[in-house]
């Protein structure tokens, strides 16, 4: 993500119309546009601009045609094995398809008193992983040194930027300092995607009360 300009879920929907997002924020946006399918048409206005731009830049010539075409008929067919999605109530299939699990199989990891963590890996320079935070849980302060994209997959959260619900995306750089706290009616549980560590701010007090819960 280090370089792209991923500031606003506007050009984030953008870049995902071109095909230019590594694959795990490519499935962050697929799995939005299923909880928040009103979006769609946002997305299929960005992907006419882009075709649109295709139509009227010059022809390109490939290299070498015959080895392209080579590489994709050689590529392999999808296995036919692959493990079939079932119905889920909290995991859009984007997102089940891209882990391999549902919601009632993550093998969470306690990481704070009512702060649970599951990390899927570091995929495309992107350390992505899900979360899980008790009721009325706040999080400590902190900013970011790099990118932090994250979707909410049940429940909500508030911080100074405002609230976050189901289907909802939330960007935080270098700029954002927050607090995000989960609300009351249930576990907010999501999908996180950074590039770079988060830095905790606010005082030692603030931070210590926040770390026990």
């Amino acid at each position: 993500m280090k370089g792209a300009q991923l500031d606003t879920v506007d050009a984030l929907m953008a870049q995902y119309a071109a095909g230019m997002l590594p694959e795990p924020m490519r499935v962050l946006v697929s799995s939005h546009l299923e909880l928040q399918p009103q979006q769609r048409g946002k997305v299929a206005a960005y992907e006419a601009l882009v075709g649109d731009m295709l139509l009227s830049a010059p022809p390109v010539a490939l290299d070498d045609a015959d080895a392209a075409l080579a590489r994709i008929f050689a590529a392999e067919a999808p296995s036919a094995q692959a493990r079939p999605l079932l119905e889920d109530p909290l995991f859009p299939a984007a997102l089940r398809e891209f882990i391999g699990f549902g919601s009632g199989e993550v093998p969470w990891r306690r990481k704070l008193p009512g702060f649970k963590e599951h990390m899927i890996g570091k995929i495309d320079d992107c350390e992505v992983s899900l979360f899980w935070i008790r009721p009325g849980r706040k999080i400590p302060a902190h900013t970011h040194e790099g990118m932090e994209i994250s979707l909410v997959l049940c429940g909500a959260f508030r911080d100074g930027r405002g609230r976050f619900a189901r289907g909802d995306i939330s960007i935080a750089d270098d700029s954002v300092e927050h607090r995000p706290v989960a609300e009351d009616e249930a576990p907010c549980i999501g999908l996180s995607i950074v590039d770079a560590p988060l830095r905790f701010t606010g005082s030692i007090r603030q931070f210590l009360g926040d770390l026990i819960g």
